[in-house]
């Protein structure tokens, strides 16, 4: 009798020995059925190892907010940084017997399926902001072509009256040199006519002298 006691305490002794919970890759549940570890203090592992990374030494844990020495002092025998999460005997009677009396638990436990919705949601985000940013780069694009294309007519319009001016200003040119050299063929001319005229005259006269 006391040779099987004696080999049942080394098996449980040895099974304890073996258990230790990964505290750098162990879950919330897991972290939870450590010895003082609440749902609170073990989101607190969880989140000081996403922002500070895996724990070197399994004293690191006392850097995480709420755990000093005594808390400690109570799973220091149960935690690793290393291998995989071997959850103590006792740990996991505790563990599952708040989900043993009722089936809520795997009704609540099915219900997280759906979580993966959530992320195609949040997935939708980026490609509602990219068709965002799609259409308003687009009505800047035909803004800017709007104005392109009214500075062009302007620029067109201003041309067309500039050389429209200069059309006129040549052709008033124009006209003045030409009625410039009219007068002067007239006043050439009349002065040509009143020449001849006063030579025909004397000569005229010269012959009556004779």
């Amino acid at each position: 009798m006391k040779r099987m006691l004696l080999l049942i305490a080394t098996l449980l002794f040895a099974g304890w020995a073996a258990a230790a919970v990964n505290i750098n890759s162990a879950t919330k549940e897991e972290l939870e059925a450590l010895n003082g570890i609440g749902p609170v203090k073990a989101q607190a592992i969880i989140d000081y190892r996403k922002e500070n990374g895996p724990f070197r030494t399994p004293e690191d844990i006392m850097k995480v907010k709420g755990i000093k020495e005594g808390e400690f002092g109570k799973i220091k025998g149960d935690i690793s940084v290393s291998g995989a999460t071997r959850m103590p005997a006792g740990a996991m009677k505790a563990e599952s017997a708040p989900s043993a009396p009722t089936k809520a638990e795997p009704a609540m436990k099915s219900q997280p399926t759906a979580a993966p919705v959530v992320p195609p949601a949040k997935a939708e985000a980026p490609a509602k902001a990219d068709a965002k940013a799609e259409k308003a780069a687009k009505a800047e694009k035909a803004k800017e072509e709007k104005v392109a294309k009214a500075e062009k007519a302007k620029a067109e319009k201003a041309a067309k009256a500039e050389k429209a001016k200069e059309e006129k200003a040549a052709k008033a040119e124009k006209t003045k040199e030409e009625k410039a050299a009219k007068a002067e063929k007239a006043k050439a001319d009349k002065a040509a006519k009143t020449e001849k005229s006063t030579a025909d005259k004397a000569a005229k006269d010269e012959k009556a002298k004779k």
